[in-house]
């Protein structure tokens, strides 16, 4: 990237991250509908995570509990049912992700689990006109510095890092290059599976700078952590159509099943965490029209790309920010590079997560 490349890159970065209390989205359709997400107004959201086997020997279930509590979401209870011998809400204690676990016995003849949420969310925004003396646990903040199993920060990933950041003088100057630079450069690939694998490296070499949310915005956190600005990945999942009318950035039915998304947030100074996404602008940019629009300025994109480098719809439930992950009583099982799908053992070995149907799981949100 030249010189001259790299200033217009970061030009444009720094005037996206100069809009204050962002206009909101546009609908895909003529006319723009004016709407400015306020953090204030919380709904309510009822998670169901329905499992129903058939009998392979002793089996293990674990599935995702959201636990993340914070101004933007909070738990209102977690309740669950089933035939399983066991069945307890555990934590991971290294990452701190937490989950049901169910074990049954080779005796069940059909083994059945149920997960039930009821969760608050609401919108989150960024005022960039206003600072605070927000403080933070400075071990959150150091853990949210460190690479991970496939978030490396050396070679590559801190090589591309320093190119993008040239220049920038400020956490939010990084942050704001970065975010471009992703837009510009990098895509959705709809053939990646599921949410993609998480694999920055990859990402960046032999992935072609394509993926899906946990390749995409995992290289954001990756390339933020590498230029020493915390940030770190949120695992959830979608619950709720967008208010904007954009059919990509939400949840279009009550099953939400292949509904999971993670979001990404910065620690910025005067502002503490601040929400990030980049991997949906690219989602809408590759599948919310027929057309693959390779422009963020387009009509359609540049809302979107204005408004998620700081804010975030609350029609999204998070579960939890860990990486690499251990499933209690998994013994001798890899350790999970993140914890946002069902996960299931048997006499078979691992149960596919992404195949639903197979595994067999169905999950389904309605607000109350």
């Amino acid at each position: 990237m030249t010189r001259t490349n790299r200033r217009n890159l970061l030009k444009l970065a720094l005037a996206a991250a100069a809009v204050p209390a962002l206009p909101g989205l546009l609908r895909a359709a003529p006319e723009p509908r004016d709407f400015t997400p306020q953090p204030g107004d919380w709904r309510s959201f009822e998670l169901r995570t329905r499992v129903r086997l058939a009998p392979q020997g002793a089996t293990q279930v674990w599935l995702p509990v959201p636990a993340v509590e914070t101004d933007y979401q909070r738990s209102l209870d977690h309740g669950f049912t089933g035939n399983a011998s066991q069945a307890a809400f555990v934590t991971d204690p290294a990452s701190g992700a937490r989950m049901l676990h169910a074990r049954f016995d080779a005796s069940v003849a059909e083994p059945t689990v149920e997960l039930v949420s009821r969760i608050q969310t609401r919108n989150r925004v960024v005022d960039w006109n206003r600072t605070s003396e927000v403080q933070e646990d400075p071990a959150v903040l150091e853990a949210a510095l460190k690479g991970s199993s496939l978030k490396p920060l050396d070679g590559v990933v801190l090589e591309r890092a320093r190119e993008i950041t040239k220049g920038a003088t400020t956490d939010r100057e990084k942050v704001a290059a970065i975010y471009a630079w992703i837009v510009t450069h990098c895509h959705r690939n709809l053939d990646t599976p599921g949410c993609g694998p998480g694999d920055i490296r990859a990402t960046l070499t032999t992935a072609g700078l394509g993926g899906k949310c946990a390749d995409l915005n995992g290289l954001f956190v990756g390339l933020a952590r590498a230029s020493g600005v915390p940030a770190r990945d949120i695992y959830g999942v979608r619950v709720a159509p967008s208010a904007f009318g954009y059919k990509q950035l939400g949840a279009n039915s009550p099953e939400v099943t292949g509904a999971q998304h993670c979001r990404a947030e910065v620690w910025l100074t005067g502002h503490g965490w601040v929400a990030m996404d980049p991997a949906d602008v690219l989602k809408v940019m590759r599948a919310e029209t027929d057309r693959w629009i390779k422009d963020p300025a387009d009509p359609l994109v540049a809302p979107v790309n204005a408004a998620l480098f700081g804010n975030w719809e609350g029609n999204w439930i998070a579960y939890n920010t860990a990486s690499d992950v251990t499933l209690p009583g998994a013994d001798g099982a890899p350790a999970l590079p993140f914890l946002m799908y069902p996960q299931g053992l048997d006499a078979r070995g691992r149960l596919n997560e992404l195949d639903a149907k197979a595994f067999s799981y169905e999950m389904t949100a309605q607000e109350v």
